[in-house]
């Protein structure tokens, strides 16, 4: 039996609990308390405030956006 492949945003999520140290469930709630709410503000204020790469931003956001959106 194989697995499929991890495609889009959530490939990025073991990479970013090894980088970072916290589950991405951490992140998600983090994302919710953002003092800002558009996609790319967000982005940049993971990047700024807690020193994520732009990739790894930008996947936590997409992703959790999309899963809210359902």
């Amino acid at each position: 039996m194989t697995t499929k492949p991890v495609k889009g945003p959530q490939s990025y999520f073991p990479s970013i609990e090894k980088t970072y140290g916290r589950p991405v469930e951490d992140w998600f709630k983090i994302i919710r308390s953002a003092p800002v709410k558009q996609h790319m503000e967000i982005v940049n204020w993971l990047k700024s405030e807690h020193g994520l790469g732009h990739g790894h931003a930008n996947a936590l956001v997409a992703y959790l956006r999309d899963q809210d959106a359902k």
